[in-house]
């Protein structure tokens, strides 16, 4: 077995990877001062003016929203959220709110109807989905990928996709466009999309096992039927790692391994109904039957994939445009998709509020994880990371694209200046935001989609 001291190399001027190793098992660690770790040099690519690893997250949420309860009152420092908003009050300093932002590659055109599939594609990309339901899709290369390549020798995973969807790659689903484009919403390049993992043990498997796919499905039978944790296995490794630390670092390390073991828990206790894993089926079963469960499970292995520096890039579709999931426990039996067409009706509004509150509450949550997360210069994640979280719809009603709802949270590592809600004072393209999340991260690239410029308000 390697040493855990035996960690993996990166590129030059990178702090080297430490991991836990056991049979079947790489679980990588937290930076700790007493191993002394190797920052980034300044300038370089995902990384903050600190040397600490700068992140960059895109949260998307179907349909738009009920505008008059999301809308902030005032502008600058001196603003008052809009009333859906109250959960993120807390953070109110770790994030600003944008209005004025537009995708105009998603509007209708000539293309006339499928602004579900037009929001989710265009997104990331700032590009012009081509309306097809074969197998000729073409959009553009989304704003997270270009960032992933640039960053890929930083880290072990380049990106890390996740959906609360199941996943469709084919077929026709809005007005004549492929459900690649409503159900994917990173792109690798125009015609190949990122397909993302909506299974929370997977996405677990993929950050903590080690080989390949077809072998971690293997070690993770091994576990399931000696009835161990993960963590059992990197156990003596753990040991040994605990005693070259100073105190406050070992505490850091049981902290960790404890949230590890909790996410695993949380895991199996949605896998206890059902067989997990079936070695001729690529997917198991395991997926929270409780949605926000599912999103909160998800959230927290994006900031344990932060945390370990296992990635600095990842996005997540909440649920895909269109979605007509119902939030009975919230009182609301009706779909969402259907609610977004409220046609006017305050009974309807109301019901939109409630739904919009509650993927509100899941981003407050993901802040509040963030930025109690303590990073590899003392400062937190959420203060190192770059977060756009919105919808490609203003009022699903209208179907409009301008006017978007978009949130950015983070510092980028001291470069943003959070605290504030910007009104833009027109149609701005989001991909001029999208430029400027690039050059942060050291992608210098003039034009990124339909953008304009480089934004500066921010």
């Amino acid at each position: 077995m390697k040493s855990v001291f035996n960690g993996m190399n990166n590129t030059a001027g990178l702090d080297r990877r430490k991991f836990l190793r056991g049979l079947g098992a790489a679980i990588a660690v937290p930076a700790f001062d007493s191993l002394n770790p190797v920052r980034a040099a300044e300038g370089a690519i995902a990384a903050t003016s600190a040397g600490s690893p700068l992140r960059m997250a895109y949260l998307y949420i179907p349909n738009g929203v009920n505008m008059e309860a999301w809308r902030p009152k005032g502008k600058g420092k001196n603003y008052k959220l809009g009333a859906s908003m109250a959960s993120l009050e807390a953070h109110r300093e770790d994030f600003q709110i944008f209005t004025g932002f537009a995708h105009d590659r998603a509007n209708a055109g000539r293309d006339g109807a499928g602004d579900h599939a037009r929001s989710n594609a265009t997104f990331l990309t700032g590009a012009r989905a081509r309306k097809t339901s074969g197998s000729d899709i073409k959009v553009g290369v989304s704003v997270d990928q270009v960032a992933a390549r640039a960053a890929q020798d930083a880290t072990r995973l380049p990106s890390l996709e996740l959906s609360c969807d199941g996943v469709r790659k084919a077929g026709r689903c809005d007005s004549g466009y492929s459900c690649a484009y409503q159900f994917n919403l990173s792109w690798r390049s125009q015609n190949q999309p990122m397909t993302p993992e909506s299974n929370p043990r997977l996405i677990f498997e993929r950050l903590f096992g080690s080989g390949s796919a077809k072998e971690r499905s293997g070690n993770l039978r091994h576990r399931l039927n000696s009835k161990k944790s993960i963590l059992d296995f990197i156990a003596d490794d753990a040991k040994n790692m605990h005693k070259h630390l100073g105190r406050n670092d070992q505490q850091k390390l049981d902290e960790y391994l404890t949230g590890v073991r909790e996410i695993e828990r949380r895991i199996e206790k949605s896998e206890s109904w059902g067989d997990p894993v079936n070695p001729g089926i690529p997917a198991p079963m395991g997926i929270p039957r409780s949605y926000e469960k599912h999103v909160k499970l998800m959230m927290d292995m994006m900031v344990v994939a932060f945390q370990t520096d296992s990635t600095r890039v990842a996005s997540f579709l909440l649920a895909h445009d269109g979605s007509n999931r119902s939030f009975k426990d919230l009182g609301v039996s009706e779909g969402h998709h259907n609610l977004s067409h409220h046609k006017g009706r305050e009974e309807n509004f109301k019901k939109l509020r409630v739904i919009d509150r509650f993927y509100l509450e899941r981003l407050a949550y993901f802040f509040k994880r963030m930025k109690e997360t303590e990073d590899v210069d003392g400062k937190s994640l959420l203060h190192n990371s770059m977060i756009v979280y919105g919808s490609g719809i203003s009022d699903g009603n209208r179907h409009n694209h301008n006017d978007l709802p978009i949130i950015v949270g983070g510092h980028a590592g001291g470069k943003f200046s959070p605290g504030r809600h910007v009104d833009l004072g027109g149609k701005t393209p989001l991909s001029n935001l999208y430029v400027r999340m690039l050059d942060e991260f050291g992608v210098k690239q003039r034009r990124f989609g339909d953008s304009t410029g480089k934004l500066r308000k921010i």
